[in-house]
């Protein structure tokens, strides 16, 4: 079944061939049976779909049987919905694919049912008009033809009779059926024509379509003739800048021109010709004048922007010839997928922009405004976006300038490092290196440059800044000099730069080398050990930055630094500071940082180690601003133990911290000098979190010894007032258990009598009460407060109770009047160190009670003493320095020495539980399992190890076999 879209054999695509003329007389018989063939015909080629002929048309059809081609009028595609729009408006109609007249001034009546619809037209053509001539085929313009549509098409109403109209009525009845109405041929040979039906109802409604008249369409020679006029076009173009046409020249008449040749199927030969102008274009104003400036040696910038001013030009031209064009490129370009002319002219541009003649100079020249901006010289922007879009533009850029500019980034950067290194300092070269990378990554984004180019050039500054540097990156003489300075910001700078190879833990031999040298250097520093764990927490809390801030929290440098940590505070050494043993000082030395600061508070806080934003709120007047106060202290104290808590978790022999914490603290809590009762149960709790109730067993029974002696003193004081036993001695005792608290030796002296009256009475009371149990005063960590009349005034002093012995002995000496050394020690029986001590604290610090004769800091034993006549201060109850807080070198000998024998003592027992549990073990593992067991309270050396080891085989707790083996005695 033909199509009735498309033209039947015979007609030009686009409706535009002419019809053969029509015989003026036929046969009235010769007609009847064209017009039956054709009804066959026309029922055959559209399967039951109806066409309306006038008579007009049959005699057309007649007319053809002599041979000629037929000129049917449904074989012709009907006019275009543009077309039958524009007919029924009354208007002239245009073919969509011509764009010539089909009809002009047609007028079309709507049929409705039932009624009958005239078509008109204001000039009729008669059976002659119809065989007019066609116009000959080179005419500019197709000629047109046209049928009259009254006689075309009559629809008379189905109700009128045959006398009604004169003559026969073509009536197509649309209600009636098949069998009712028959087709009747027009003329005057319709009645006897066969009647055929032409309507079934069970098939739906036909449609009707109005058919336009057919026109010619250009002629074969269409493209020999419009040549020149295209040719003149593109020359026009390619002769202005901007790719303008000339006034008088039309791009849409130029794109039908190309549309009419592509139609008459030469648009092959019209691209050819097309290609032909491109290439000489390109060659006559691109190639020849670019390579003339390149051979006469011009500036590599120069030629650069001259090839940039001819892309953009030719950038503006292809706009308009696409215009031009677009039918080409759509219609045959498209369907046998060749290049669309504007790409052809890409193709054509980037043949002489990548040429070995310019495509090197082109790229120094984009590359030299890069060098410029990398030397601080500035970047001419324009130029450098214009250079990369033309790049991309023409699909050369990683051809002609990736590659190119990679190379020679590469070998720029590799000149650079090197001089850098060798004229500045790290830091300096580090921050450097940052800068230039920052650098790199802003221009290859601001400049649109790809991102593959912006991934090749980090990893080009990756492999020369780093991989090929990274010995001269972690040189420990250069790092320790960063560590040294505290340059945190330099420091980060190194690790991002190491980072990006990953290299950023090759930091740690440098960086634990370093922990490990500084740290030692504090811890056996013995010039400045009272200032070691100040120290040391400096040092700690610099650590914390560099790994926080520097290192960015890398797992592998922070253990590292743990580790580095761990080995310097457990480092020991006999030394003087030591006594000779191997204890750890670092232990001694927190525990006495954590007495100074449980009994000053947050006065007691170095400057360097207090916190930002945690410190004393400005006092202000009322209740409430000593309270903030009080709450800023605590919490400043707090951070504080926090911090050394750090500290004390490295330290692995914690018998010495625990050894001299036990005894600084029955100091504070026998003479009330804690800051805070709760910091005492605050650092209590740390440490029983940290090491276990074991641990703190002993501490925790102090506390409850005082708080038992507060009880048991309550209790003695309302015995006495219901016995109405005054006294002017208001006594008060703590009763302390000896296995929890530290001990003390005895030391001998002539207690006065009132007081030894006040002891007695509390003996006699505390036996009643609990039976079997001894009593051992220490009398030298009593304390006293004493009401002094001085000449200028009565005081309250505060003093140790050896300090009160030696002051009770001049109320029996008039004014005036002094003792000697020699009087004072025979009557107070102190030991001559004691009395040196206490009389130094009276008569030679800062506040002094009594006078000395000669004046001097030393004691001697012809001194005399006096009462000091000029003793004065603003307060009413004075502290004379008591000497009982300070600890004396043979304290802290024999505390280290008990220490060490502990470790001894606690090593055999190790020894023994190990034997009792294998039995029978190796030298080498026995050693090493006694390290393991004594790890947590101090560790001996291994020559120490074997001593306790000997001991034990003397004791006959093992015995050694042949074979270097131990063996367990039962």
């Amino acid at each position: 079944m033909a199509d009735p879209r498309r033209p039947a054999s015979g007609t030009s695509g686009d409706n535009s061939s002419s019809m053969s003329p029509h015989p003026t007389s036929s046969s009235p018989d010769k007609k009847r049976k064209l017009a039956t063939q054709h009804q066959h015909a026309h029922e055959q080629r559209y399967s039951g779909e109806h066409r309306l002929l006038d008579s007009d048309q049959h005699d057309r059809v007649a007319s053809d049987a002599s041979g000629k081609q037929p000129a049917i009028a449904d074989c012709f595609p009907g006019p275009s919905k543009k077309a039958a729009t524009a007919a029924s408006s009354g208007d002239a109609a245009y073919d969509l694919d011509t764009s010539e007249p089909i009809a002009k001034k047609t007028k079309l009546t709507h049929l409705g049912s039932g009624t009958a619809g005239t078509a008109s037209s204001t000039s009729e053509l008669g059976d002659n008009a119809a065989a007019a001539a066609p116009q000959h085929p080179s005419s500019a313009t197709p000629p047109h033809t046209s049928t009259s549509p009254k006689k075309m098409y009559n629809f008379p109403s189905p109700n009128t009779s045959p006398a009604r109209s004169n003559g026969p009525s073509p009536v197509v009845s649309l209600t009636t059926s098949p069998h009712a109405g028959q087709m009747t041929a027009p003329g005057p040979t319709a009645s006897k024509s066969p009647k055929r039906p032409i309507f079934d109802p069970y098939k739906g409604a036909k449609r009707l379509p109005v058919k336009g008249t057919s026109h010619k369409g250009p002629p074969i020679n269409y493209l020999e003739i419009t040549w020149p006029k295209i040719a003149r076009g593109l020359d026009e173009v390619f002769a202005d800048s901007n790719g303008w046409v000339h006034p008088g020249t039309s791009v849409e008449e130029l794109y039908k021109c190309v549309t009419y040749c592509c139609k008459q199927k030469q648009a092959q030969e019209l691209f050819e010709r097309v290609e032909k102008v491109f290439r000489a274009h390109i060659d006559e104003k691109v190639r020849d004048p670019l390579f003339q400036m390149a051979k006469e040696g011009v500036d590599d910038l120069e030629l650069l922007r001259a090839l940039l001013t001819s892309w953009t030009e030719f950038n503006n031209q292809l706009v308009t010839t696409r215009k031009m064009f677009v039918y080409l490129d759509r219609a045959y370009l498209l369907q046998w997928q060749l290049p669309w002319t504007s790409e052809m002219g890409l193709k054509l541009f980037r043949d002489v922009a990548a040429s070995e003649n310019l495509r090197h100079k082109v790229f120094e020249g984009a590359y030299g405004l890069i060098v410029a901006d990398r030397q601080g010289r500035g970047l001419d922007e324009d130029t450098f976006m214009q250079a990369v879009d033309m790049y991309h533009g023409l699909e050369i850029y990683t051809e002609c300038f990736e590659n190119l500019f990679l190379a020679r980034s590469a070998a720029d950067f590799e000149s650079w490092t090197e001089n850098s290194i060798m004229q500045k300092t790290l830091a300096a070269h580090v921050k450097a290196c940052n800068e230039l990378i920052a650098n790199e990554r802003n221009r290859c984004e601001r400049f649109g440059l790809d991102a593959s180019t912006q991934r090749s050039l980090m990893d080009v500054i990756r492999r020369v800044l780093v991989e090929e540097r990274k010995i001269s990156l972690v040189n420990h003489k250069d790092l320790n000099h960063l560590f040294d300075t505290n340059d945190v910001d330099s420091l980060e700078l190194l690790y991002r730069l190491l980072e990006r190879a990953h290299f950023g833990s090759d930091m740690k031999i440098a960086f634990e080398q370093w922990i490990k040298s500084t740290g030692t250097n504090i811890v056996f520093d013995e010039g400045h050990q009272d200032r070691m764990v100040v120290k040391l927490l400096t040092l700690k809390k610099r650590l914390d930055t560099f790994w926080r801030v520097s290192f960015h929290r890398n797992e592998e440098l922070g253990g590292v630094l743990r580790k580095a940590v761990h080995a310097f505070m457990n480092t020991s050494k006999k030394t003087d500071a030591t006594w000779g043993t191997d204890n750890s000082k670092p232990g001694e030395m927190i525990a006495k940082y954590v007495d100074a600061l449980l009994r000053g508070g947050a006065k007691a806080i170095p400057q360097e180690l207090s916190t930002s934003g945690v410190g004393r709120a400005p006092e202000a007047d009322g209740d409430d601003g000593q309270d903030d106060v009080e709450f800023d202290e605590d919490a400043e104290v707090n951070h504080q133990l926090d911090q050394v808590l750090d500290l004390f978790r490295f330290i692995e022999g914690k018998a010495v911290f625990e050894a001299f914490y036990k005894k600084d603290l029955a100091r504070r809590l026998l003479m009330g000098r804690s800051a805070s009762a709760d910091a005492e149960r605050s650092m209590l709790t740390r440490l029983r979190t940290e090491c276990g109730a074991g641990f703190t067993q002993n501490l925790e029974q102090m506390f409850k010894d005082i708080e038992l002696a507060r009880e048991e003193m309550a209790a003695y004081k309302v015995l006495a007032e219901a016995r109405q036993q005054n006294s002017s001695i208001d006594l008060s005792v703590n009763i302390l258990s000896a296995a929890a608290w530290p001990t003390y030796p005895d030391v001998t002296m002539v207690i006065p009598i009132e007081i030894s009256k006040e002891i007695t009475k509390f003996e006699d009371y505390y036996r009643s009460k609990h039976s079997n149990r001894k009593l051992q005063w220490k009398h030298a960590l009593a304390h006293c407060q004493i009401r002094a009349r001085f000449p200028k005034g009565m005081k309250e002093l505060v003093v140790s109770s050896f300090q009160a012995i030696v002051l009770l002995l001049f109320n029996e000496v008039e004014t005036g009047e002094s003792l000697s050394y020699e009087f004072i020690k025979r009557e107070t029986g102190l030991p001559e160190a004691e009395v040196v001590r206490t009389l130094q604290s009276l008569a030679c610090a800062m506040l002094r009670p009594l006078a000395k004769k000669p004046k001097g800091r030393d004691i001697n034993p012809g001194d005399q003493f006096a009462v000091n006549p000029s003793f004065t201060t603003d307060k009413y109850r004075v502290k004379i320095n008591q000497v009982q807080l300070k600890e004396t070198k043979e304290e802290n000998k024999e505390t280290h020495e008990r220490v060490a024998a502990d470790r001894n003592f606690e090593t055999q027992a190790a020894i023994v539980r190990i034997m009792k549990s294998r039995k029978k073990i190796g030298h080498q593992e026995l050693i090493a399992e006694v390290i393991k067991a004594t790890k947590s309270r101090g560790v001996l050396n291994v020559a120490d190890i074997k001593k306790n080891i000997e001991r034990l085989v003397d004791k006959d707790y093992m015995e050694r076999d042949d074979d270097n083996q131990y063996s367990y005695l039962a």
